[in-house]
């Protein structure tokens, strides 16, 4: 007989998963894992992971979007890193402390 599981299992089941990928060296061992430490199937919680990620999909322009604001964010990250060396290095060129 099935049992039935509400919406905020399924919900923690699949943030566990997601979660716990890094503890294993594959998708499915995760799967496997996951599921058997919450006594359930793997295969219920691979569906439970599909409709979660199908209902979590971006659509194309949105994606497109995300890559723009990712690079985006990585050329101001470096811009960042010279901004805080050059100022470290000035600051300690200035020190009077270091003649």
């Amino acid at each position: 007989m099935a049992r039935r599981y509400d919406a905020e299992f399924r919900e923690r089941a699949v943030r566990l998963l997601a979660g716990s990928r890094g503890n294993y060296t594959s998708e499915t061992k995760a799967l496997q894992g996951v599921a058997k430490s919450l006594g359930i199937a793997a295969e219920s919680l691979r569906r439970w992971q599909e409709r979660s990620d199908a209902a979590n999909a971006l659509d194309p322009g949105e994606s497109e979007e995300l890559k723009k604001l990712r690079r985006e964010n990585a050329e101001l990250r470096r811009a960042n890193e010279i901004l805080s060396s050059a100022s470290a290095f000035f600051a300690a060129r200035l020190d009077p402390t270091r003649h």
